[in-house]
């Protein structure tokens, strides 16, 4: 019966690593899902990964977070925070992390602590540049202003992510 068990355990390790793997961009070799940004101030979202294929819409927000799901040649495939998504030509996209504001009047802090002073108070819908990030905490900077902020407030970071 131990047998068993220890053999249920290692194979299961085997495909988690496998899986994991598998989580990597065929052509960077980087995790896939993975955050970046717009690098410019208008992309076309195209309907597939070339230029022949019809452009279903045109972002028009430089710096805005995007989620990489998917990766071929040039091309990544991208969705915003709304889900809504398509392949964009990877020179049209910055590894620099922004995050959106998805908390209307998010209090940003001096210090990673709930109790600590507050700096300003972002908008829902602000993108801010994207500094460290501890469990519950990110830094972010906008506009001139710079402080913490309560990560479940924020797209473009994952609720696990550590950023030193």
């Amino acid at each position: 019966m131990f047998r068993l068990i220890l053999s249920a355990i290692l194979s299961l390790n085997v495909l988690a690593t496998a899986s994991l793997a598998a989580e990597r961009g065929p052509v960077t070799n980087l995790p896939l899902p993975r955050f970046v940004s717009m690098k410019a101030a208008e992309v076309n979202v195209r309907r597939g990964p070339s230029l022949s294929h019809r452009i279903d819409w045109v972002y028009k927000r430089r710096d805005m977070p995007l989620e990489i799901t998917a990766e071929y040649g040039h091309w990544r495939r991208v969705r915003d925070r709304d889900g809504a998504g398509g392949w964009v030509h990877y020179a049209l996209l910055s590894g620099v992390r922004t995050v959106i504001v998805d908390q209307d009047m998010l209090a940003l802090h001096k210090r990673p602590e709930a109790d600590s002073n507050v700096t300003a108070r972002l908008e829902m819908g602000v993108i801010a540049r994207l500094g460290e990030c501890g469990i519950d905490w990110c830094e972010l900077s906008a506009d001139g202003y710079r402080g913490w902020a309560d990560k479940s407030a924020l797209w473009g970071v994952g609720l696990d992510e550590i950023r030193d």
